[in-house]
């Protein structure tokens, strides 16, 4: 439990550190790949060791690995990097932690299976809580293009929770993860650099905690603490708790993503935008209580993984 609480800080204390990144001129797509890439590298020989130093099953699960590149890092993490150049970070994560809702209604339109009472139930809560946390009647307003970008955001985790639901036996998640990190880099510094995107890095300082700091302060922070520690300490909870409870107490990750945000960024919620985080949060423990989402038992490919990404989780 406690390894699965210091994963959820570690999560949440992403987006309050890339964001001074993002306003001193790096672009979403830059972060994402210099993140991606550094975390990839570290947690490599983890991964190598999970699989004996054999590339074999590596190779044979290419296809899984580009799919977790490109949606569950590239995807949800340069969409909610971008939410948060127009959205306070938490404002972002929450609307991102609306993936399980997705996923529910996708889920009941393709299989046709109506989701039980319960389920249903957290899906009106959470999505409730939603235009509480959007403030519609707020002086402030928030950016169009950032909701949209948060919204595209939660499609990506609603993805890969669809994806996670399909275990691979053969491949550790440590092994996933890591060549999954590379697999996203590779392909966002690709389509960053033929110009699809705008992909943007300065070497100058940046503002953190109102001081003038090297801009690899916080990239370290995002790469050791946010991304490999995170996944690490994931990785460790999820195999001693199982999926369930993992990913119910990686839902802390909206908590302390608002409270760092909130320390360092200046970024307080509203009391309307508070109350809606929490029907949303509570909303999310009523849809992964149901049997509409995810697995109830231990399995090789974890949900909780994806928070970070979410951004991976959220985070995402």
């Amino acid at each position: 439990m406690l390894a699965a609480l210091a994963s959820a800080a570690a999560f949440g204390a992403s987006g309050p550190f890339v964001k001074p990144l993002l306003d001193a001129g790096w672009s979403p797509a830059a972060a994402v790949a210099v993140r991606a890439a550094a975390a990839g590298v570290v947690l490599l020989p983890l991964g190598l060791a999970a699989v004996g130093w054999r590339l074999s099953p590596i190779i044979a699960a290419w296809r899984r690995i580009v799919v977790f590149g490109l949606v569950a890092v590239g995807g949800t993490q340069l969409c909610f990097f971008a939410a948060v150049e127009h959205l306070p970070v938490g404002v972002a994560l929450l609307i991102e932690y609306l993936g399980p809702v997705l996923l529910v209604g996708f889920t009941w339109i393709t299989s046709g299976v109506r989701p039980s009472r319960l389920t249903l139930v957290g899906a009106t809560v959470a999505t409730g809580g939603l235009f509480l946390v959007l403030d519609l009647t707020g002086a402030g307003g928030l950016a169009p293009i950032g909701i949209a970008w948060a919204g595209a955001a939660a499609v990506c985790l609603a993805c890969y929770f669809a994806l996670s639901a399909q275990p691979v036996r053969s491949l550790p998640t440590v092994t996933l993860a890591s060549t999954g990190l590379l697999a996203g880099a590779v392909a966002t510094a690709v389509v960053g650099l033929v110009g699809v995107i705008p992909f943007e890095a300065a070497s100058g300082d940046v503002e953190l905690l109102d001081r003038s700091v090297s801009w690899v302060v916080p990239m370290a922070v995002v790469v050791v603490l946010s991304t490999a520690f995170a996944y690490a300490t994931g990785v460790f909870a999820a195999t001693r708790l199982g999926s369930r409870v993992a990913s119910f107490v990686g839902l802390v990750e909206v908590l302390f993503a608002v409270l760092l945000s909130w320390v360092f960024l200046h970024e307080a919620p509203t009391v309307v935008q508070a109350a809606g985080g929490a029907l949303i949060v509570f909303g999310v423990v009523l849809v992964r209580s149901g049997d509409g989402v995810g697995p109830a038992r231990p399995v090789e490919l974890d949900p909780h993984i994806s928070e970070d990404v979410v951004a991976i989780g959220t985070g995402s």
